[in-house]
């Protein structure tokens, strides 16, 4: 049954079995620490009370700072007497707020495990989906007991580890266990986010000297290394960015090309080889423009000019121009038809 009163209880009579299933926060309990010396526990302790004692559940941080401040006993509500119910009870919605993802796969796992149930059942028991359980399941199931020590210690961000090293094992194919060798390196350096996701990049994409480094404990040159580098917004290797930086190079040849096709000496007129098909104008024939330098010329070289381009027509084509001529006149005809 479960009752909605408080009682005080000795610190002495609580099982703290469970305790190493709640995350370990150290700044966050030295504020609960400071709050506690002031005003007390505001909010009682919860469990359930078995045949062998009380069987704390929530409040283990209280617990701990209350040890810190001498006080030997605690406020304290039962939530039933039956343990199942009590992690049920601890993962129901109006409290889970309070645990983060790995701890719910922490106590998930237990009621699959030690309660012996199974997952519909569980679902069930806390009115959530399938998937819901499943999810939180398997979310252990790719971590080794060590990377759970360090995590639940609070040695490593949580954080770090889901959104950082988990997507290098979903998307990059890192083995599990370089992820632990990577958190074992740098547990309990109480590094920021930050730095962990930089020190990650050059552990797991980065040179083996990077990787070298980290492992032998030297994490603080890796990140002066890493930090005084030039961040690249497109996290590329120096094949690739050399790859790249040629592909630059042909996009703006292939712009200025475009850019000459564009200019009006290239512009075609409609006239022969194939009825309306526009061909290519003769420079100097009326048809294009001549260009600054020529239009600066004397008449006298316009009249040269002329006579040159009249002795061209008299002599007749190239063979050679002839033949590609006529190929392309016979190309753009069957395109029109």
């Amino acid at each position: 049954m479960v009752r909605t009163m408080s009682e005080s209880v000795e610190r002495s009579s609580l099982d703290l079995r469970y305790e190493g299933y709640r995350l370990r926060d150290d700044a966050a309990e030295a504020r609960l620490l400071a709050s506690i010396s002031e005003r007390g526990i505001e909010e009682p302790l919860g469990g359930v009370d078995t045949p062998q004692g009380r069987l704390l559940l929530d409040g283990f941080r209280r617990n701990r700072c209350a040890a810190k401040l001498g006080l030997e006993c605690v406020p304290y509500v039962s939530w039933g007497e039956d343990e199942a119910q009590g992690i049920a009870s601890l993962l129901s919605a109006r409290r889970q707020r309070t645990l983060s993802i790995l701890e719910q796969a922490r106590f998930v796992e237990e009621l699959l495990r030690t309660q012996q149930l199974t997952v519909a059942d569980v679902a069930e028991m806390l009115s959530r989906s399938k998937g819901w359980v499943s999810t939180r399941r398997h979310l252990l199931s790719g971590m080794s007991v060590t990377l759970q020590q360090i995590l639940f210690r609070g040695e490593f961000p949580v954080y770090s580890y889901m959104v950082t090293l988990r997507p290098f094992m979903r998307v990059n194919g890192v083995a599990p266990r370089e992820i632990e060798r990577f958190v074992q390196a740098l547990a309990g350096a109480k590094l920021s986010v930050r730095e962990i996701d930089l020190l990650a990049h050059g552990y797991f994409r980065g040179p083996s000297a990077l990787r070298q480094a980290i492992d032998e404990g030297r994490w603080k040159w890796t990140l002066d290394q890493m930090q005084a580098v030039p961040d690249d917004p497109e996290g590329l290797s120096v094949g690739e960015s050399r790859l790249l930086r040629e592909l630059e190079r042909l996009l703006q040849a292939m712009q200025d090309v475009m850019t000459r096709c564009d200019s009006p000496r290239l512009q075609r007129t409609r006239g022969s080889c194939g009825g309306n098909e526009p061909t290519s104008p003769d420079v100097g024939d009326g048809s294009l423009p001549l260009p600054q330098t020529a239009q600066a010329r004397s008449p006298a070289s316009h009249v040269a000019l002329r006579q040159l381009r009249l002795h061209d027509q008299a002599a007749g084509p190239d063979p050679a121009t002839a033949t590609c001529f006529d190929a392309t006149c016979r190309t753009k005809h069957s395109r029109v038809h």
